[in-house]
């Protein structure tokens, strides 16, 4: 895939399946906006990246926060005059119990970052799409949103409301050359400092839960988050696609 001229903006992009989508576009030559919490980790993506000559700008930023977001976004159109696709990663998802023991404020960072940050974010950068009549907003989702993961609700409710958005949203652009789809991983295995393809070869419980047994890789994850934003998939919008090894559903 060619991306030679396009400017992708990645949230959460300091590791996992942001850092790896941030690579894997960098390789074919887009230009990156790169948005996360985590500073350092966001300067050591952008050091990643220098192989490929590509113009990488990173922004410190809370995607629960609105104007943290609107911030990092006019810098970036100032920068590069445009966001081409946008990759919505940012996420929370650590913290498993049962219901009652959720708190409210716990519920509301969940439906903050997973759900406004993916508001924000695509507001952020839309108007621009429909001004230009092309745009890819790739969201990431979970199997957890598709089925609900046991103590893990708040969680799995942010990730449906992604879904939804991402069918509903798809609706409303279509007709304007701008695609929006979701994708939805299963347990996904970082890629740092490992073969980008490998799976877990030591004893993980989490293996078991698809039926491939074994954990996929934000590197794959990457891979099809790319082929949804290439041309290639221009007459797919409006799809939550599981990357989930065949995921059991029990």
């Amino acid at each position: 895939m060619n991306f030679k001229g396009k400017v992708v903006m990645v949230t959460g992009a300091s590791v996992g399946i942001g850092r790896a989508t941030a690579l894997r576009f960098a390789e074919s030559g887009a230009d990156l906006v790169l948005l996360d919490l985590n500073s350092e980790g966001l300067e050591r993506v952008k050091s990643e990246t220098a192989t490929y000559g590509v113009d990488v700008q990173v922004y410190a930023c809370d995607v629960s926060d609105e104007a943290q977001v609107n911030t990092a976004c006019a810098a970036a159109l100032a920068h590069f005059g445009r966001v081409d696709i946008l990759v919505n990663n940012a996420g929370v998802w650590r913290g498993a119990k049962p219901f009652g023991e959720f708190t409210s404020a716990e519920w509301q960072r969940y439906l903050n970052v997973n759900v406004m940050g993916t508001v924000y974010c695509t507001n952020g950068v839309l108007p621009g799409m429909l001004e230009r009549g092309w745009g890819r907003i790739i969201n990431v989702g979970s199997v957890a949103g598709v089925y609900g993961n046991r103590n893990m609700t708040p969680y799995s409710a942010s990730k449906g409301a992604v879904i939804a958005m991402t069918h509903a949203l798809a609706k409303e652009v279509a007709h304007k050359g701008i695609t929006v789809n979701c994708v939805s991983p299963g347990t996904v295995n970082s890629s740092e400092d490992l073969d980008p393809y490998a799976a877990k070869t030591y004893e993980d419980p989490e293996r078991s839960l698809c039926y491939m047994n074994r954990r996929g890789s934000d590197m794959e994850n990457a891979d099809l988050i790319c082929y949804l934003a290439s041309d290639s998939a221009a007459y797919i919008s409006g799809q939550n696609i599981q990357i989930d090894g065949c995921r059991k559903r029990v």
